[in-house]
This record gives structure tokens, sequence and C-alpha cells, in this order.
């Protein structure tokens, strides 16, 4: 299992709604989630940052995220979201959510 920790700001006039999605994920999404082997998903919100957290249990990180995006109904929930998403400058090339780094962890 492997953790990941990703950061991204949210319009401030968005919050509402994006927390509004959020608590009636789409179905079809939340199953491609799993599928993809994401486990323990969750995303927090302060000061207009959101940090999503999640564990990785499969074995194949990039295929996975390729099947993920490849899905029809995980582009439309995305097309949904992302306008309410402002990526920092601070991401790598190609990353929509800013990747972090682990600094400590305990079981």
């Amino acid at each position: 299992m492997v953790r990941h920790g990703e950061v991204i700001a949210v319009k401030s006039e968005c919050i509402d709604a994006y927390i509004e999605y959020h608590r009636a994920v789409w179905p079809e999404v939340a199953g491609k989630i799993a599928e993809c082997n994401i486990r323990n998903y969750s995303i927090y919100l302060h000061d207009g940052l959101l940090f999503a957290y999640y564990e990785y249990i499969g074995d194949d990180f990039d295929a996975d995220m390729a099947k993920m995006a490849a899905d029809p109904k995980t582009q439309e929930w995305w097309a949904t979201v992302k306008p309410f998403q402002r990526p920092l400058d601070s991401r790598r090339e190609g990353e929509w959510w800013a990747s972090m780094r682990e600094v400590f962890h305990q079981d």
C-alpha cells in the first residue's frame, strides 16, 4: 500500500458547490475509484485549499490511473468539478492536483 497526499485550491465562490457535489458523489465514480485500487480516500478543506489523501493498494498505479481517466462517467465528473478548482503554481509539469511529499507517518 502506498499513501498519497495532494493539494489544490478551490475557488472561493465554488466552495459550497464543491462540497455539495462531494456529499453525493456519483456511484459510478465511487465504484471506479475502488476498481482502480484506491482506498481510504478523503478530501479536506482549509482556507481555500483542498487536501486529498488516499491509499493505493494495486500493482500498477499508472495503469489504474489511465483506466480511471478513460472512464466516461469519471470524465463527466471531472468536467463538472474541475472548474471549481485552481491548481497551484508550484505543481509539477502535467499535474492538476499537486503531489505532496510525506514527511511523517505513524501507524
